[in-house]
């Protein structure tokens, strides 16, 4: 099994290859909290948006999820005495997303699409660390392949389905599911996307530039389409959870805010170190 390792925020985060997919050690990011990896990562097992985030991720991915063993853990979330473990998850549920052992260098492993669920529920500081030095371990693998590799791709292959399962399932009526009405759901969940990335709707921006080539998402650049593909993920957890659509653009903004700050942040960083290296003469 090929295993590589990333360096984020100083912390060893090992990646390996499982059913022809990448699975992220969410032990090594667990390690980057103040509490035992087991205890951190049980909490984010009990917590009610990462139930749904799984279930809905494991209906999609594996055709032999176990969906009594889901709606048992499903049940219940939310009490004192309910701290589930990757193992009873994985027992439960015959979950393929998540991946658990024991030994030296053993851990839980979780799909690329999971694993970044985790990081966003843990810190969205190491959320943005851990792309950036993703991001970099894919395109030189790639490159050494001859392939090419899109960040943006990854993280929207994962996070559209998520989204619009959440949507419909939680806002559209059953009578309008597949229908042209319930286009109009998904067509307001999008503008709200733009408004808490871009601060304007689709409408408003071809008003503002009727000579511009494509729509708003087209005239985005890279990093604000990454955390565009963050803030789906967020965005079916928060309409799980019940909050308000003006509850859920107040967060989606604010956490957009944060997320573009560290990006910026990184890509300063990395510029200095070029200049270091290359006043180094090396």
């Amino acid at each position: 099994m090929e295993k590589q390792t990333i360096i984020v925020q100083g912390a060893e985060v090992r990646v390996r290859k499982a059913r022809s997919s990448d699975y992220i050690c969410i032990t090594d990011i667990a390690k980057t909290s103040n509490q035992p990896t087991d205890y951190t990562i049980r909490n984010w097992l009990r917590n009610r948006g990462t139930v749904e985030f799984l279930g809905v991720w494991e209906n999609i991915h594996n055709p032999d999820f176990n969906p009594a063993g889901f709606d048992g853990i499903r049940m219940k979330t939310g009490l004192n005495n309910f701290s589930p473990s990757a193992s009873d998850w994985l027992a439960q549920t015959n979950a393929i997303g998540i991946e658990s052992s024991a030994g030296r260098y053993g851990g839980t492993f979780a799909h690329f699409d999971i694993a970044i669920h985790f990081c966003n529920w843990l810190s969205p500081e190491f959320y943005a660390y851990f792309i950036d030095q993703f991001r970099q371990l894919k395109e030189s693998e790639a490159a050494r392949l001859g392939e090419q590799w899109d960040l943006r791709r990854e993280l929207a292959k994962g996070n559209y389905f998520i989204h619009t399962d959440a949507v419909r399932t939680n806002l559209v009526p059953v009578l309008d599911w597949n229908t042209k009405r319930e286009s109009l759901y998904f067509a307001s969940e999008a503008d709200l996307l733009n408004l808490a990335v871009f601060g304007t709707t689709a409408k408003q921006f071809k008003a503002l530039n009727p000579d511009a080539k494509g729509n708003l998402r087209d005239a985005a650049s890279v990093k604000e389409l990454q955390v565009l593909a963050n803030m789906e993920s967020i965005n079916a957890t928060l309409i799980e959870q019940g909050f308000t659509k003006e509850e859920r653009l107040s967060i989606l903004t604010r956490r957009t805010e944060r997320e573009l700050t560290v990006l910026e942040e990184v890509k300063a960083l990395q510029e200095a170190k070029k200049l270091e290296l290359k006043d180094s003469g090396k």
